[in-house]
């Protein structure tokens, strides 16, 4: 009973590690398993039932055939761990050891010299020999054909097909048979090399673009970043400039008991104001979501991603009627919740609805493939602000909500809800409205 829990939990775990990837790693994940099984393929079909022959011819033959299946299997169990150096080297990320070719390259020299004194006794006739000889460089080839250039690659594999021919035609075998063999060298050095170049050249391709993706993402904020610098520069230069100029002024004249020094001092108060105010509009600017523009957003990066995005509400009154703080809010949550989307579990399908109750504007995100959906608050949200615990705290402060829940087995559902009363502070930030039967509040100007 252990033992079948023991089992069951590692299914699920490895089922929870594929959910986990993303599509490219999966990619990879998926060719790097098929060439090895490329490789224990051939050692376990071609290369072990011709074998079967040698228990008839003695036990020199039997000696033989199992050295060859121990070699054999050698072999690729080195082929499957310099698979993943191979990759590496391919996509230029990290040159192959040289040194890793040593021992593959001397069980190949083995193999082949256990493979022609079979042939020399009599150990495998026929169709057998042909099949191992078919077997015999796949395991080298696979990892050797992504470290060297195509042309040396096919120069090697003719001379060591000549050499195989030339050593089986020594040993007296008939013309049919090595005809045979020829047909089976050629084959699988085509075999090998147009199942793993052309496999692991679209890979690279594919890790090339998802870097491309990444820096251009990565330009787009240093551009953004930019933006604001330049705005900021141009709120401020100009007018701590005329800042300093009358400041210096107004030094001059109290130095000469000029009254007019009081004039340029309450100038440079007010324009002092005037750039603070313009600092704060800059970045409320900066820092506010805009609901129809994160909407819009959201639906292209998710469709870009490969994500199918349908947006119910947003044309309505629950969209394009809410006050502008309502948006605002409902902005922040769509942000973050299609990065939660994008980041986790593997969705194919987007839901965004929006609703109007009497009181409160409902947004609802949801998506399927959530597997590996983190729940609200998980290890990603950091409590500072950031994720969906953060966008929690950033609602309760309107006197929303915010939940995150599992729908069944597949599907991930957000759902927040924003008073109709919500309302930015003078400060830009969002708060809720007074309640209208509470009495009105003293503004600094009536004090």
């Amino acid at each position: 009973m252990k033992g079948l829990r023991g089992v069951i939990g590692r299914a699920r775990g490895w089922r929870r590690g594929w959910h986990e990837r993303s599509k490219l790693q999966r990619i990879d994940l998926y060719t790097r398993v098929t060439l090895c099984s490329i490789t224990w393929f051939f050692a376990v079909s071609w290369g072990l039932l011709p074998l079967g022959e040698t228990l008839d011819e003695g036990p020199v033959a039997m000696a033989l055939g199992g050295a060859f299946l121990a070699a054999n299997i050698a072999q690729s169990v080195l082929s499957s761990r310099n698979l993943t150096p191979a990759f590496d080297d391919y996509r230029g990320t990290e040159p192959f050891p040289p040194g890793r070719l040593r021992l593959p390259a001397a069980l190949q020299v083995l193999m082949t010299g256990l493979l022609v004194a079979l042939a020399a006794v009599g150990g495998v006739k026929e169709e057998g020999l042909v099949l191992l000889v078919l077997d015999l460089p796949v395991a080298f080839a696979i990892p050797y054909v992504l470290i060297v250039p195509v042309r040396k690659f096919l120069l090697h594999s003719a001379a060591f097909s000549a050499t195989v021919l030339g050593l089986l035609a020594a040993v007296g075998v008939p013309g049919g048979l090595l005809f045979g063999a020829v047909v089976s060298l050629v084959v699988v050095t085509l075999l090998v090399l147009v199942s793993a170049r052309p496999s692991v050249w679209s890979l690279s391709v594919m890790w090339q673009a998802e870097e491309a993706r990444d820096m251009q993402a990565r330009l787009a904020v240093a551009e953004e970043r930019l933006r604001f610098g330049r705005d900021m520069h141009d709120v401020l230069g100009r007018n701590l400039s005329v800042i300093a100029l009358k400041s210096e002024l107004a030094v001059e004249l109290a130095q000469r008991g000029n009254p007019a020094a009081m004039d340029q001092m309450v100038e440079v108060q007010r324009i002092a104001r005037a750039s603070q105010q313009e600092v704060r509009d800059v970045v409320r600017g900066y820092r506010e979501a805009d609901l129809p523009t994160e909407l819009m957003g959201a639906q292209g990066v998710l469709q870009a991603a490969g994500i199918t995005c349908t947006v119910e509400g947003a044309d309505g009154p629950a969209g394009i009627g809410a006050p502008a703080a309502v948006q605002a809010a409902l902005g922040w949550v769509v942000r973050e919740t299609a990065t939660n989307v994008l980041r986790h579990g593997d969705p194919r399908h987007c839901w965004i609805r929006l609703a109007r109750t009497r009181d409160a504007v409902v947004l609802e995100v949801e998506n399927d493939g959530a597997g590996a959906t983190r729940p609200l608050g998980g290890a990603d949200d950091d409590g500072g602000g950031s994720g969906l615990a953060g966008l929690r705290v950033r609602l309760g402060a309107l006197g929303g909500s915010l939940s995150a829940e599992a729908v069944g087995d597949d599907l991930f559902r957000v759902t927040a809800t924003v008073p109709l009363t919500a309302r930015p502070d003078t400060n830009g930030r969002l708060t809720p409205s007074p309640d209208p039967s509470a009495a009105p509040s003293v503004l600094p100007e009536e004090r």
